[in-house]
């Protein structure tokens, strides 16, 4: 059940709360005490409070990722996924542009759901 297939839709079923443009469906997608450390942003996210400010500001970007390189490696009731992917961003009356990064999502699995329990992004340093 517990398989790399159903890790690697996990960021599919993200990506799809992140298009939605709703930072709810984004921020139901984290453990209560989950952490999340943003490509865009100094501070540190540690509940969903401040996860979904941090959200509220970067889908107003209106982003939409692709992977680009993925490593899912399964622990029993622990998931990671850790790689590279791309953002591209079509803000209003911008032209749009793309952002690679490095990325972590560790899963735990609640019984009968997994949820992020850690999210690291990071911007690639080389370009």
């Amino acid at each position: 059940m517990k398989c790399k297939e159903e890790i690697s839709a996990l960021f599919d079923k993200w990506n799809q709360a992140v298009q939605s443009g709703n930072p709810d469906n984004v921020v139901a997608m984290y453990a209560f005490n989950g952490i999340l450390l943003p490509t865009v942003s100094n501070q540190v996210r540690h509940n969903h409070a401040e996860i979904r400010d941090y959200f509220v500001h970067f889908l107003a970007k209106k982003p939409s990722g692709v992977i680009n390189e993925s490593n899912i490696r399964v622990y029993g009731d622990i998931a990671i996924n850790s790689g590279v992917y791309t953002f591209t961003f079509s803000p209003d009356g911008q032209e749009p542009f793309s952002a690679t990064a490095r990325y972590t999502f560790v899963y735990q699995w609640f019984g009968d759901h997994w949820l992020i329990v850690e999210h690291h992004s990071s911007v690639m340093p080389e370009k």
